[in-house]
């Protein structure tokens, strides 16, 4: 953690070694929040909006259930299509 100095319009660096810790680029946007006496800087991760419904709350409880379910064995492997439509009756 380092010191810094509030230039015009009220700008700062971020010192390198908290950058080191934290990647950030150039361009990259951050989120200031303003908390009782402190400021926070936060890294925004900006999701494409052609993608964003893969990051959307209940797509992601999709997955993760599915995951849970490989990982417990609950699946079960089809050698093709055909037999995997036989299967569910399609």
């Amino acid at each position: 953690m380092g010191t810094v100095k509030i230039r015009e319009k009220y700008q700062i660096t971020i010192p390198e070694d908290v950058r080191k810790k934290i990647p950030l680029s150039v361009g990259e946007r951050v989120e200031v929040i303003a908390r009782e006496n402190e400021i926070l800087i936060r890294p925004i991760i900006e999701v494409p909006r052609d993608q964003a419904w893969f990051w959307d709350k209940e797509w992601q409880a999709q997955i993760q259930s599915s995951l849970n379910d490989i990982k417990e064995g609950k699946f079960k492997r089809f050698s093709s299509v055909k037999e995997a439509r036989d299967h569910f009756g399609d």
